[in-house]
Order: structure tokens, then C-alpha cells, then sequence
């Protein structure tokens, strides 16, 4: 029975395909958004952090890239263009979050873990793989399909 069962199944939910990407890039995109902002609201302050209490290197240069990062995520994942492109350096800021800052506070999301950040990454990991959608500039102007 079941096997009979899930191709029908699976063809009602695949319809839901191009919507779920859609709504996923927004709301991924909705979560960037205040991160972006705060840190260009003062990124002299973000610098300080990245050097002092994290220990990133090239603090000042590296503020600029995340906070430019998260901004042009922010847009392009709205407009879903570049999708799979912008997607690969969130990824990266997402892994650099999840190890300066997160990591040491554990999993769970209350206590400032690393859960929403992994999330986040594993959005965007399948962003990467699969695009965009059909509700995306990059479906509009290069075709894209999955």
C-alpha cells in the first residue's frame, strides 16, 4: 500500500517546491537583515569586537566583509539572484559565528548557542544546492530550474 501511496504523495508535496523556496529565502533573508544593520550602524564597534573579544584577525577589513556579507544576502536572497553565488559566502559567515561566538555557549538557542546559526547554514547549503525556485530573478533571467 505504501507503495502505491508515496508517488502520489510525493507529486502533491513537490508542488509545494517553488513556494518553500521562496518563503525560505525570505525568511532567511528577514533574519540577516537586523544582524546587517546593527553592524553597519557601527561597524568601528563590530571592528573593536572582532579583535578584542573574538580574536578575528584584520578585524576592521573582516567587519566590513561580514557586514557587506550579510547586507548583500540580505537583498539578493529577496530577489533570489546569485542565489546558489551569495549563498556560499553567508556559509562562511555562518561558520565563522557558529566558532568565535557561538559554539562555547552550546546548542540551544536560549543560552546564545550555535542552533539558529546552524540553521541559517543548512538553509543555505540548500540554497546552494538546489537555487532559488521559480519565484526568483535567477528562474526569470538564466532558467534556472532544479
Amino acid at each position: 500500500m505504501l507503495k502505491n501511496v508515496y508517488p502520489i504523495t510525493k507529486n502533491i508535496l513537490s508542488s509545494g517546491k517553488n513556494i518553500s523556496l521562496l518563503l525560505a529565502r525570505l525568511t532567511v533573508a528577514y533574519g540577516f537583515y537586523g544582524p546587517a544593520m546593527e553592524k553597519w550602524s557601527d561597524i568601528s564597534s563590530v571592528a573593536e569586537w572582532f579583535g578584542g573579544t573574538l580574536g578575528i584577525p584584520f578585524p576592521t577589513l573582516n567587519a566590513y566583509l561580514a557586514a557587506t556579507t550579510e547586507l548583500l544576502g540580505v537583498v539578493l536572497l529577496t530577489l533570489g539572484l546569485f542565489t546558489r553565488l551569495i549563498s556560499i559566502p553567508l556559509m562562511v559567515v555562518m561558520v565563522v559565528a557558529i566558532t568565535t561566538v557561538h559554539l562555547s555557549h552550546g546548542f540551544s538557542a536560549g543560552n546564545n548557542g550555535f542552533e539558529i546559526p546552524l540553521y541559517y547554514l543548512l538553509f543555505l547549503a540548500l540554497f546552494a544546492s538546489l537555487g532559488a525556485g521559480k519565484f526568483s530573478l535567477d528562474h526569470l533571467l538564466f532558467g534556472e530550474e532544479q
